[in-house]
């Protein structure tokens, strides 16, 4: 069988390096990549950027010529221009000499990934305004910034802020802008950013939420200045990190999609036409919180579409199970994590739901050090069911937002999660784990307001 696969970032070598284990020679893959490396960690820049991890090189884990190794053919620097779904042939442009040429397949599988989002607004191609997205941009980052003094991020999303505080513990002067009000609102309710926006402001980072840039100004072609509709900012450097879009536009008019160009796949990861795949940053992703097609971009999504892939090339053998849009970031000293749905996408969901917002010592207090660990629910209010979860503390309490991802994806109710059995070691945690005592107060609030409900009856 003769697969071509379009983009090779994480789902694209997933999907390789899975199939080769799989099928060795049985299947023939040609890849078609625009830049000379694949697997770039785009997670990492802001580490890069802060100096956590100097070499950059390390952010990748696999390469070209590992990939060929497996007997993957790797066509490094060539752009699928066009692709014809009735005959099954890509035309491809070699970027190097222009030549451009045709290739049939059996099986397509498209993971072309996404590109960042850039605003339309005046200005916005002049020199130092950067994208935060691969390899490339990365170097441009830490180079540019060696000479800037005043850095602006457009954009308070994990990229934004993770940028805030690497170029913080660079001394640099940062301003952080937002079109809304808050700070990470799509993934954290407003319990949580209040404390994290104070953490940013006493790092020396300056906030200009609920502000929308409108004009970015220049001298001799470099940005100096971000307008926005209420403030100007004199800047030496602009980084973009206003969000992502799938890179799809090739299948305008061939594929079904979501408004925003989101590939639709179904349970196995084919596309309207059966014998094409997609998967990663490229495709929509089936959000089981609200049991619809939702855009996700998470590598953790990616890999796991890529390897499913993988395994349904042949036939269908593994279904995807969705996500629960599980992610985390670290603010500072805080470290911080969520699954599922917040108070903001639940409303736009217009789903009827209940929460619950609790602190809780991570470890016993007469342990010689402990940190508080804020925890918020959300839950379903005709069935109680969990669709959501936060967590945050100083101590590193992430993984529990894997517990939640679990709970989210099995349908467990408020009960459930309650009366749950973790362990307890009072190095680690307390004899009711922090999920168990915020699940046990909703109980409370649930069974008080059941039995007022008996006694108006």
């Amino acid at each position: 069988m003769k697969v071509v696969v379009i983009g090779c970032t994480h789902a694209g070598t997933a999907f390789i390096t899975t199939a080769k284990r799989l099928y060795g020679e049985k299947i023939q893959i040609t890849t078609y990549e625009r830049n000379d490396t694949v697997s770039f960690l785009s997670c990492g820049i802001a580490l890069h950027v802060g100096g956590v991890v100097k070499d950059p090189m390390k952010l990748f884990y696999s390469s070209p010529k590992f990939l060929s190794d497996l007997g993957a053919k790797m066509m490094m620097r060539h752009e699928v221009i066009d692709v014809n779904l009735e005959e099954k042939f890509v035309l491809v442009r070699n970027l190097e000499n222009g030549e451009t040429f045709k290739d049939a397949f059996d099986k397509l599988v498209i993971t072309t990934g996404s590109w960042p989002i850039i605003p339309n607004v005046p200005g916005v191609d002049m020199k130092g305004i950067m994208l935060s997205k691969n390899f490339y941009h990365a170097q441009d980052i830490v180079q540019h910034s060696k000479n800037a003094d005043k850095i602006t991020i457009v954009g308070a999303g994990y990229i934004g802020v993770e940028l805030a505080e690497a170029f913080r513990h660079n001394n640099k002067e940062v301003v952080l802008i937002d079109i809304a009000d808050r700070i990470l609102a799509k993934y954290l309710d407003k319990e949580f950013t209040d404390i994290l926006e104070n953490e940013l402001t006493v790092n020396g980072i300056k906030l200009a939420l609920g502000q929308k840039v409108v004009k970015f100004e220049g001298e001799n072609g470099f940005v100096k200045k971000v307008i926005t509709d209420k403030d100007t900012f004199d800047t030496d450097m602009v980084v973009l990190a206003t969000g992502f879009r799938p890179n799809t536009d090739l299948f305008k008019g061939k594929l079904e999609m979501l408004t925003n160009g989101a590939l639709i796949v179904d349970s196995y990861l084919h596309t309207s036409h059966p014998d094409v795949f997609a998967a990663g940053d490229s495709a929509a992703v089936w959000y089981t919180p609200t049991n619809s097609y939702e855009y996700i971009p998470l590598a953790t999504n990616a890999v796991r579409m890529g390897t499913i892939v993988a395994y349904n090339i042949f036939e269908d053998k593994l279904k995807y199970p969705g996500t629960q849009g599980t992610s985390g970031v670290k603010v500072f000293s805080y470290n911080v994590a969520t699954s599922g749905l917040n108070e903001l996408l639940a409303q736009e969901k217009g789903i009827n739901y209940g929460t619950i917002y609790g602190i809780e010592n991570n470890r016993p207090e007469f342990m010689p050090e402990y940190e508080p660990v804020y925890v918020k629910l959300l839950y379903r209010k005709d069935d109680h069911t969990i669709v959501g979860g936060q967590v945050m503390s100083k101590a590193d309490v992430t993984e529990s937002a894997n517990t939640l991802s679990i709970v989210i994806k099995n349908k467990m109710t408020v009960k459930d999660l309650a009366f749950a059995d973790f362990f307890f070691q009072p190095y680690f945690n307390k004899p009711w784990n922090f999920l168990n005592t915020v699940a046990l107060k909703a109980l409370e609030g649930l069974v008080e307001v059941s039995e007022s409900l008996e006694k108006i009856s």
